[in-house]
């Protein structure tokens, strides 16, 4: 296994001898406006694709948790060939086929195994209250093969019952956490802040936690700098990534 940070929530994932591309945004830098009602107007995405990433533009499958535009953009879909099997959460099925995606998947309740890796969708709460149902649905998955480490992709999600299932079910060996305190001008925030992330530690110290989708997107206010600071604070650093853009980890 070996893992790509290539920005935001841009993965690339080598598992199983599989290359999977995560969620991809592959717009250039400030071609995108500023996420409404948030405490700045910065254009998105704030920092530019990190180099040597041209590889990831052809993987062997494409994993969307959702298809909100930080996740899945135009760039991205102009790009990717259209051949490749794309997996999707239920309901998003009909965007990727009408953009000409020729296999798309959704992953229901039960589990879809691709070239010897077992993939299951799990699920999250993108906020609280009424800006978490706005957000509407989000999914994780985890990655599943004999004779590698278990990998889990918790996605857009704060820290909540869905994530409790998903670590006490798999009991991952890596949880890929989707940090940045993103929120609005009111409310909660929508994806783990630092208090998230420390209570993913305390509750599941068997895991190793790398945390992304930092630095990135205007809403995204945590920074990795401030989550390390916590982190350290509370002990908690030696148990968390936080890999920078074009960084690779996990490699076993």
């Amino acid at each position: 296994m070996n893992i790509q940070l290539i920005r935001h929530a841009t993965l690339g994932i080598e598992y199983a001898g599989v290359r999977f591309l995560v969620d991809p945004m592959f717009s250039e830098a400030g071609v995108n406006p500023p996420i409404i009602n948030t405490e700045n107007d910065r254009r998105n995405p704030l920092v530019p694709l990190p180099g040597k990433v041209d590889a990831w533009f052809a993987p062997d499958a494409i994993l969307v948790t959702h298809l909100h535009g930080d996740h899945w953009d135009a760039a991205a879909s102009e790009s990717l060939s259209k051949p490749v099997p794309l997996f999707c959460q239920p309901g998003d099925q009909e965007t990727f086929r009408t953009a000409g995606f020729q296999s798309v998947i959704e992953i229901t309740e039960a589990s879809v195994a691709y070239n010897g890796v077992t993939l299951t969708r799990t699920g999250g709460q993108h906020g609280t209250g009424e800006i978490g149902q706005r957000m509407g649905k989000v999914s994780g998955f985890v990655l599943q093969a004999e004779g590698h480490p278990t990998v889990y992709i918790a996605g857009d999600t704060i820290w909540c019952d869905e994530v409790r299932e998903a670590l006490d079910r798999y009991k991952p060996d890596l949880t890929i956490v989707n940090a940045g305190g993103a929120r609005f001008v009111i409310g909660d925030p929508i994806t783990m802040d630092a208090d998230d992330v420390a209570a993913v530690c305390r509750y599941a110290p068997h895991t190793q936690v790398a945390a992304v989708h930092m630095d990135a997107i205007n809403h995204c206010l945590v920074t990795r700098q401030q989550l390390r600071e916590r982190l350290a604070a509370e002990q908690l650093l030696e148990n968390v990534l936080i890999p920078e853009d074009g960084e690779w980890f996990g490699g076993r």
